[in-house]
Parts: C-alpha cells; sequence; structure tokens
C-alpha cells in the first residue's frame, strides 16, 4: 500500500503565457521527493521569494507532524505511546488520521497506516527483498500486528487497543498539497496547481486561461499520455503497481500489499486515478482501489459516487473503465 512511485504526468501547457499574465514556476525537495507549483497572477503583494520561503516553512511542518523518517515527528511520538494510554494529536494529524480510519471503513480494510510491517516483510520498505517468498507462518504472524481497528481517535485523542505502527505515507503526501494549497488561496491566489510527489491540486486556470489539462500516464515505458482531462478546483492522485516489483520463481510480486490477506495483489488493475476535493482524499481513496482491484473499486466509486479512472491489464494491452462520476472530465477534454 506504500507508494514509492506515483504517476504524474503533469500539465500540459497548450499555449504560452498571456502579457497580460504572469506565471511563476516554484519547486524543492520535500517529502523524498520533490513539490512542483505554477501560480497564475499572483495579487501584486506577493513577492516570489516571499511565496517560496512560506510554502517551504508549510512542507517542513508537514514532515515534522507526519514523517516516520524523522524520529521526533508528531506521528513517531504518537507511535511510542502505549496501547491503553491516550495522546493528544494536534489539529493536521487528527484530521489525517481521522481521514485515513474513514477510507479504512469505507474501503472494507483495504487502506490501511498500520500495513507497514507486511509490506517490510515482502521487502518493499527499508529492508532488502527476501531471498525467499515469506511462509503463511510469517504473514499471520504480523498481521496481528495490522489494522486500523485497533486505533480510536475522540476528538483529537487517539488510543490504540494493539500495538500497531502508523504510517501515513499513503496518505500525506495528498494532505501536504491540500496545505500548499490552502496557503496560496490565503495569499489571495486563485489560479494555481501544485503537485507533491504525484499528487497534485489545481484552481482556476492556468496561463492560457483555459482550465488546468492534467495527462494520465499509460503504465509502460517513457511517460506517455493515456488519457487527458480538464479539471480545476479539484485534486488528482494516482496509485500503480507497474513500477516497484520483482519476480521469484518466474512470478511476479508487485508492492501494492493487501493488509486484509498479507499478500500481494494478484488482479489485474494496472493504475487507478481519482479526482476529489482535497488531494489527501484523492491520495487515500486511490490507494485503496488499487488494492481492492477493478471489479470491487468500480463498485465502490459507483456506491461512494467517486470520480475513478482505471487501466486495467489485458492480454492486448490496456483497458480503460471509468465511474459515472469521472464522465463529466472525460467530456470535458474537447473543449
Amino acid at each position: 500500500m506504500m507508494k514509492p512511485f506515483l504517476t504524474f504526468l503533469g500539465v500540459l501547457l497548450l499555449a504560452a503565457c498571456s502579457a497580460e499574465e504572469s506565471s511563476w514556476k516554484l519547486s524543492g525537495p520535500t517529502m523524498g521527493t520533490r513539490y512542483h507549483i505554477t501560480v497564475v497572477a499572483a495579487p501584486a503583494e506577493v513577492s516570489r521569494e516571499s511565496l517560496k520561503a512560506d510554502i517551504d516553512a508549510e512542507l517542513v511542518a508537514v514532515n515534522q507532524e507526519m514523517s516516520t523518517y524523522i524520529p521526533d515527528s508528531e506521528l513517531m511520538r504518537a507511535n511510542d505511546v502505549a496501547v491503553g494510554d491516550a495522546v493528544a494529536l494536534s489539529d493536521n494529524l487528527a484530521l489525517i488520521v481521522g481521514l485515513s480510519k474513514t477510507i479504512y471503513q469505507q474501503s472494507s480494510g483495504a487502506f490501511d497506516v498500520t500495513v507497514g510491517p507486511l509490506v517490510n516483510l515482502w521487502g518493499f520498505g527499508p529492508d532488502p527483498e527476501p531471498e525467499t517468498v515469506p511462509s503463511d507462518e510469517e504473514i499471520n504472524k504480523l498481521r496481528a500486528q495490522v489494522g486500523s481497528d485497533a486505533l480510536t481517535l475522540s476528538g483529537n485523542t487517539l488510543t490504540k487497543s494493539r500495538d500497531v505502527f502508523i504510517d501515513l505515507s499513503a496518505i500525506a503526501k495528498g494532505h501536504g498539497v491540500d496545505r500548499v494549497a490552502e496557503l496560496l488561496e490565503s495569499k489571495g491566489i486563485t489560479n494555481y496547481l501544485v503537485e507533491v510527489g504525484g499528487e497534485l491540486r489545481t484552481l482556476g486556470h492556468n496561463a492560457t486561461g483555459a482550465p488546468w489539462r492534467i495527462g494520465i500516464e499509460r503504465p509502460s515505458a517513457g511517460q506517455v499520455v493515456q488519457k487527458p482531462i480538464a479539471v480545476s478546483g479539484k485534486s488528482i492522485a494516482t496509485s500503480g503497481d507497474y513500477r516497484n516489483y520483482y519476480e521469484r520463481d518466474g512470478k511476479r510480486f508487485t508492492h501494492t500489499i493487501d493488509p486484509r490477506t498479507g499478500y500481494p495483489v494478484e488482479h489485474r488493475l494496472a493504475s487507478v486515478t481519482v479526482i476529489a476535493d482535497t488531494c489527501a482524499e484523492a491520495d487515500g481513496l486511490a490507494t485503496a482501489i488499487n488494492v481492492m482491484g477493478a471489479e470491487a473499486g468500480l463498485k465502490l466509486a459507483e456506491k461512494d459516487n467517486l470520480a475513478v479512472f482505471m487501466l486495467v491489464k489485458t492480454d492486448d494491452g490496456f483497458e480503460e473503465q471509468s465511474s459515472t462520476a469521472f464522465s463529466p472530465y472525460l467530456e470535458s477534454q474537447g473543449r
């Protein structure tokens, strides 16, 4: 469920900037990846240098709250609290832990921020690939250490009924995008694209005055657009299993681990793209549906009115499948 590589082709700029509008492109390192931001027609009182400094500071704050690579981050301090003891979370961390619990329940356990021990067992965490495939006994032992049902959040107070370890890597980048977007809007910026490690959020229009145009990447060698979509005022996240895997005895094992079984998924869903109001929600749902597979994922999308686009492997290439709520974005590409 962890996503070391997140699909992002980029914005397809259809023309150069107009004379009336200026466009800033800002970028930098964050969360083990990079951010890329485009701002169009910023208010006169906003300087490029101060804006970038504020963005960097906001992303540092997100890391300090939610990283598992910073020993004294708020999340790591919460992870150290003993079973049964209560810990008060900041508003931001409580928001994302609560959203993670919601998506866990919505997806019947397919999205689980405590799945890390199983991911590590299969060699997709900090540990190297195992020499042999993990045994049923090893998997079942670790499954006892996994499950977001062990997390209880009451207001901002978190307690654990079992010794589970929370890792927000499948949703924190999306939250980082949201935080930067909110920062931009607080400064009166109404036209932007924010992207962190493949997750993005847009508002308003690009430098040509058109809606932002995003390319969904085809799961193949090189960056090739499978489907362009025009979308503004929404967030987009893509999850896929086609770049991070290994083979043992002729069988392919993907990094997408189903926390309900403890095993890598074996379905034919290659990638899933979700459009939602917030990037954290899109990020978590894309991961959940990538675990669930095309059939179950599409059922969830239709039931909950989710905008979902999937590429499913076939013998001849890839088949496109999408939910009813995604249709307006497909229709808009020709406008």
